[in-house]
């Protein structure tokens, strides 16, 4: 006998249904074909102890399963239910006449328990939109999966209780999302607040320009300034997710198996620090079996660098591409996966080796041109993909000690979502630009026009302080942003005045 029953396999962010064909003849072997790896092939043994220890057994016959379409390679344990659902149909031992209606997936232990699965929220996308009655899977992953609409997602815990689904029409527990509710619920939840950070007003003034225009920052100061912990309240202030977004960010931490077992959707803005110790395919995903980097998991998020210089040269140089294009090609020779990864990147670095260059109080102990080699392990590159150069300063005995409650994230939130607003309305006709960070060069001309003062000022800026080229650009954007904050049409003096002052590492001679 033939029986159908349904997987799906995960390439980069989506999912495709895979039809697992079983068909029981006379004989006594097992053959399993359509370019399976060595986890499917590995899934016969632990079919037939699964069903032994709930008191059923392999049938003895011959069985050809094949795993189509043929060109797509299947990978993991994931296919184990679906496959051993398939051989009891195809034996009469499960009633045939339901299965197809449903997508089947989850790792089976040997005593017929279910383990969870990756991918759960692609794979229930691709379910609703291929037709298929209901998603039956792992209860670790049925939260994640009951978030789409319109689908019947059953979350179970031992096969046994799947095959008395299908033969006796035992009900299985039907998990329910109130998605909306869901994503409301946490939207607005944060650990972190600005309003107990003491003093660093020009550093959270630089962190709002920062997020009201979608731009990269690196903060350059010595060890215990506050780097770290200025960086980590950044997503505190960053607009909300919108619904949309909160799924494309909860598909990648499925396929990334990042989600716990509570989570069916996240609302609240990834913030990613990795290791300086960081290989680039981890950095930007990929592997034998392509998996998303850590760029990819700071989708719509912060992607934070601590200790920058720390990073080996080419970890951070594989940033370039994925900074411009916001998304990353993982490319091998049968195939190729598209990540996306379109985040905010926030640096931060001592100033020397010792840390001390530039401190107000503590002398640098480091030698004649250690300091300059020290910078130069960030490449001008990279360093011309980051708009605002922040320098950060200690705070004094005086800051830290008052009792004064600083602004709030929600109060500097309000501003940046206003700024927002501006840019939204501004580049409503070009397509993939949110914000001021993102403009092309063609662009910029048309929405930074400055009059001839302005103009002044710029040109006086670039040959006193020795401003590179490159700066030119990014001045332009960092103050089209300051005036966006300030609901100003054009751009004046004074905007440009404060975007040339966060342009600290193309000054000439800043490291001696």
């Amino acid at each position: 006998m033939l029986v159908k029953t349904f997987g799906s396999a995960v390439v980069g962010v989506d999912a495709i249904t895979i039809t697992v064909e079983v068909n029981a003849d006379r004989g006594f072997k097992f053959f399993m074909v359509g370019l399976p790896d060595n986890a499917v092939k590995e899934s016969q043994h632990r079919i037939e102890s699964a069903l032994k220890n709930v008191g059923l057994k392999m049938p003895g016959k011959k069985l050809v399963v094949n795993m189509a379409p043929a060109d797509i390679r299947k990978e993991g344990s994931a296919y184990d239910l679906t496959i051993a659902i398939g051989i009891l149909a195809a034996s009469g031992q499960v009633n045939n006449e339901e299965v197809g209606k449903y997508v089947i997936m989850g790792e089976l232990s040997l005593d017929g328990s279910l383990q969870p699965i990756k991918g759960a929220l692609p794979i229930s996308i691709q379910a609703k939109k291929e037709g298929f009655k209901g998603f039956i899977l792992p209860k670790e992953n049925a939260k994640e999966a009951a978030v789409v609409d319109g689908l019947d997602v059953y979350g179970v815990g031992n096969i046994k209780e799947v095959i008395d689904f299908f033969n006796e029409g035992t009900p299985l527990e039907k998990v329910e999302i109130n998605t909306r509710e869901e994503f409301y619920k946490n939207l607005n939840s944060v650990d972190f607040d600005f309003e107990d950070v003491k003093g660093q007003e020009n550093i959270k003034r630089a962190l709002e320009i920062a997020a009201a225009g979608g731009h990269n920052v690196i903060l350059i100061g010595p060890p215990g300034a506050g780097k770290t912990m200025l960086a980590k309240r950044l997503p505190t202030i960053l607009p909300p997710l919108s619904l949309q977004e909160a799924l494309e960010t909860t598909k990648i931490h499925s396929v990334g198996g990042k989600l716990s077992k509570e989570t069916s959707l996240i609302s609240v803005r990834p913030f990613r620090a990795p290791h300086h110790t960081i290989s680039d395919v981890a950095l930007v995903g990929g592997g034998s079996f392509p998996q998303p980097g850590e760029i990819s998991l700071a989708h719509n998020g912060v992607l934070f660098l601590d200790e920058l210089p720390e990073f080996q040269r080419t970890v951070l140089e594989v940033l370039r591409q994925p900074l411009e294009d916001r998304s990353i090609t993982i490319s091998r020779a049968k195939f190729t996966v598209d990540y996306p990864a379109s985040f905010m990147m926030v640096a931060s670095m001592n100033p020397c080796p010792c840390g001390y260059y530039n401190h107000p109080d503590k002398d640098c102990v480091c030698s004649p041109g250690v300091v300059q080699k020290y910078l130069n392990k960030i490449s001008g590159p990279l360093l011309d993909r980051i708009d605002l150069h922040v320098e950060v300063t200690p705070v004094s005995f005086n800051e830290l000690s008052t009792k004064e409650v600083g602004e709030s994230s929600n109060d500097i939130r309000e501003r940046v979502i206003a700024s927002r607003k501006i840019q939204e309305k501004r580049f409503e006709k070009n397509k993939g630009v949110h914000c001021n960070a993102q403009v092309s060069s063609k662009t910029l001309k048309e929405i930074c026009e400055i009059d001839q003062s302005g103009r002044d000022l710029l040109k006086k800026a670039m040959d006193r302080l020795g401003l590179s080229a490159r700066a030119y650009d990014r001045i332009l954007k960092v103050a089209r942003t300051i005036a966006d904050l300030e609901g100003s049409e054009s751009i004046e003096t004074n905007h440009l005045a404060e975007a040339i002052q966060y342009r600290s590492l193309d000054r000439e001679g800043w490291a001696g």
